[in-house]
């Protein structure tokens, strides 16, 4: 009895469907992503076990390194409330541009008299090494204690929210530089907040 042959099928799969799916989806999550800002000091803060997240709204992050301070506040929105309410504590003038130039930046570190010459700068020459010296925090010049009370009142104001503080920290930097920012904090009757760390494996 002759054998029966099986008719051969075409083993190839339409992919069509399944990259347009895939190019939709790419394209989701670039659209969605949140870029992350460039620090123009870089730190190597210390581990810990903890597992709470930093805050991403109505939060405040100074950032000590190398015996500098820099700030950044979250929210484009808070960000230029807080510019302009520096602006008016310190007699400087900002345009609706420059407004919206410091809006986009994330962490900076320079006396508020030189914030212009920040703003004008591009990415890239903000990040140079010793372009941004720190914020001032001595008692004759305490510039950082303005940005963390207007700050606070934009957050308030915009958000409607109390604003947390995070400090970020070397790992190595001395013990004196971290007081004295812990010091202006204080002062503003701020005495909870957060100690960015790196996390670590729990140990069994």
């Amino acid at each position: 009895m002759p054998r029966i042959k099986v008719k051969r099928t075409s083993t190839v799969t339409d992919m069509t469907a399944m990259c347009d799916v895939a190019s939709l989806l790419l394209t989701f999550f670039i659209l969605t992503a949140t870029a992350r800002q460039p620090e123009p000091l870089a730190v190597s803060t210390p581990s810990s076990t903890y597992e709470f997240k930093v805050p991403v709204e109505n939060n405040a992050i100074l950032t000590i390194g190398q015996g500098k301070v820099f700030f950044e506040v979250a929210g484009t929105k808070v960000r230029a409330k807080t510019l302009e309410l520096m602006g008016e504590q310190y007699k400087i003038s900002f345009t609706p541009i420059e407004i919206q130039r410091f809006s986009n930046i994330g962490s900076f570190g320079v006396p508020i008299q030189s914030l212009k010459s920040l703003i004008a700068m591009n990415g890239g020459d903000r990040m140079k090494p010793g372009v941004q010296p720190g914020i001032p925090s001595d008692s004759t010049d305490n510039q950082l204690n303005a940005w963390v009370l207007n700050a606070r009142k934009a957050t308030k104001e915009i958000n409607n929210q109390d604003m947390r503080i995070s400090i970020k920290g070397d790992a190595k930097e001395e013990y004196p530089v971290v007081k004295k920012i812990i010091d202006v904090l204080q002062k503003q009757s701020v005495n909870k907040f957060l100690l960015v760390t790196n996390s670590e494996a729990k140990k069994k």
